[in-house]
């Protein structure tokens, strides 16, 4: 028998595993990276982050990410090479803080890599009749495995898409997981570079749960930010705090087909992109500032969470967890908290080192555990859609 496949029939067996999650969201600020003990599976899952660490990128890897990102054409030998070296890179950067924590590769069980997405594609985006919902994430799991001797789990989305979803969001799974509770409503709102939320109802089955994105959340401000005021991000939203919302503006990005569409739904940077807010200033003729256009951008974002909130049939309080960049947007979180009414409490996520910053690599770290914990894909737990690429070290 092949050793590693004889040591990932004793990952089995341990009442807990070691896992490393992994996530590189749409705002490519760098790489998130957990150190996760997790026992269990299913609605029995328990899981306590020991490590958490965001590496920044540095600009040339920014660089090369942006030159392939969201983009409808591309040199394709670029991203040919690009994708083992993203794997190559995610890596080291494991390698070195593993080292930092002064953690033995030995005592990791798994890695579960989500990759760089450069292109979310769901059928509504396209006009291609033969073909149906497309996603593609980059950074090989092999080289990660290789690189690091450690058995990594990779392209989650895949198997989402395969039977038959649009390969996001993936958070239903390990919210469910992780936050199901029988007493109380529990909204999960994670603001990355798009917006989306899982909402659990008291006694909800995971087939009962909303689970969806909603919009943009920091992926339209940083990209305006990026460009004009050469930072990466508006810092808690200080830069929005100094304009004034644009109700124009505003109205015209509210009018998008998507606001309207029911959930579940996934969208993009594809989608909310600074050329296409370009393109509505210019066809409208309108004279703002950076400032004002920044405010109606967080504005934007706010109005999406809220719209979308408002959609759901609730019944008594629901606390609502932030967790993401925009959890530390303080202009939009004070906004949020101004449009909901008071059934909802709106909170950090803050529980056993899963918070506002390292929520969406455990989440990867509870769907690996899932792809090798889980008995059937037929079961409530639906584990068989939470399974991914198995890369064996060397």
């Amino acid at each position: 028998m092949n050793p590693h496949i004889e040591k990932l029939y004793k990952i089995t067996t341990k009442q807990h595993r070691t896992i490393i999650g992994l996530m590189s969201g749409t705002s490519l600020d760098g790489l998130d990276i957990a150190v996760c003990e997790v026992s269990g599976a299913g609605l029995q899952t328990q899981c306590k982050v020991t490590h958490f660490a965001t590496v920044d990128y540095d600009d040339a890897t920014k660089e090369k990410i942006l030159s392939v990102f969201s983009k409808d054409n591309v040199d394709l030998k670029y991203l040919t090479l690009l994708n083992p070296w993203i794997g190559t890179l995610h890596a080291r950067l494991i390698n070195e803080q593993l080292s930092k924590w002064q953690i033995n590769h030995k005592n990791i069980d798994l890695i579960a890599s989500h990759g760089q997405t450069i292109y979310h594609c769901p059928s509504s985006f396209h006009n291609i009749t033969e073909f149906k919902n497309g996603t593609l994430q980059i950074g090989d799991g092999d080289h990660i495995a290789v690189e690091t001797g450690i058995i990594t789990i990779s392209d989650f989305r895949q198997k989402h898409i395969a039977a038959g979803f649009e390969g996001a969001p993936l958070a239903q799974y390990g919210d469910y997981y992780l936050f199901a509770d029988q007493q109380k409503n529990t909204l999960l709102l994670n603001i990355g570079g798009i917006a989306n939320f899982t909402f659990i109802g008291k006694n909800h089955s995971i087939n009962d749960i909303i689970c969806s994105d909603i919009g943009p959340g920091n992926t339209l401000m940083d990209q305006y930010v990026r460009r004009h005021f050469n930072l990466n991000f508006d810092q808690n939203g200080e830069l929005a705090s100094k304009g004034v919302v644009s109700k124009e503006l505003l109205s015209a990005l509210m009018s998008l087909d998507f606001v309207e569409q029911p959930m579940p739904k996934t969208t993009g940077p594809e989608l909310f992109n600074i050329d296409f807010l370009d393109s509505i200033i210019y066809d409208k003729k309108l004279q703002l500032s950076h400032y004002d256009i920044l405010a109606t951008l967080n504005e934007l974002t706010a109005c999406c969470i809220v719209t979308h909130i408002n959609k759901i049939e609730t019944s008594g309080k629901v606390e609502v967890l932030l967790s993401g960049g925009g959890a530390h947007n303080v202009t939009l979180t004070n906004k949020l908290k101004d449009k909901l009414t008071n059934n909802f409490e709106v909170v950090k996520l803050d529980n056993d080192g899963i918070n506002t910053d390292s929520k969406e690599a455990v989440l990867f770290a509870v769907l690996a555990n899932e792809c090798v914990m889980s008995k059937s894909a037929d079961e409530d737990t639906q584990g068989g859609l939470t399974m991914g690429k198995l890369s064996l070290p060397l």
